[in-house]
């Protein structure tokens, strides 16, 4: 059922070849500022989307089973290619900000492998209101950082080191999604754990 917002939701999935295509080069400024604005734009149909079905009365299965799958294939796609193009290091740590999207993206399998046992069962989870705050956090800490790169002289001191400003915010916010995760991965086990063997 191709409704205008299963069109938006098959958009972003289509988008993600050309977003990816963008960042494959971290010293293209000008690559980076199209993917930020690309990923923006990408962001604003996954609001639209759901917005759209909830508010036209036209939610629909397929709807419901694209929309999770259109923003973990964008999530992990930006994670994947920002680790691979050496953007996911910073002061203190170095490359260990690798470890948190490494959590992210294992707490999304994992949440999906779940929610697929449980919908066998007849099981369904709400996504929480802590699993929202994890998704703004993940979707500004990723913007963010594709924004760093495009703008590579937004420089501030910070304790000594002189660090890119949306890099930095990057970083900080990828963190905090992945504690999130950590958390919100947990709650779902929780419930997952009640209803097996």
């Amino acid at each position: 059922m191709l409704t205008l917002p299963n069109i938006l939701t098959l958009s972003r999935i289509f988008t993600v070849p050309i977003l990816v295509a963008l960042l494959w080069w971290p010293k293209w400024e000008l690559g980076y500022g199209i993917a930020f604005a690309v990923y923006c734009l990408m962001g604003i149909t996954d609001y639209f989307d759901g917005y759209l079905a909830r508010a036209q009365g036209t939610v629909s299965k397929l709807g419901v089973f694209l929309d999770p799958i259109a923003d973990k294939i964008m999530i992990a796609a930006v994670i994947l290619v920002l680790t691979a193009q050496g953007v996911l290091t910073g002061p203190y740590v170095g490359d260990m900000h690798v470890i948190a999207g490494l959590i992210i993206l294992i707490r999304e399998i994992a949440v999906s492998g779940l929610r697929e046992f449980l919908g066998g069962l007849q099981v369904s989870i709400p996504v929480s209101r802590l699993a929202k705050w994890k998704t703004t956090f993940q979707l500004i800490s990723l913007g963010a950082l594709i924004l760093g790169c495009a703008l590579p002289r937004w420089n501030v001191d910070l304790g000594g080191f002189v660090v890119n400003l949306p890099h930095t915010v990057g970083l900080t916010t990828l963190w905090g999604a992945a504690a999130l995760t950590l958390v919100t991965g947990w709650d779902y086990l929780r419930v997952g754990l009640k209803h097996m063997d």
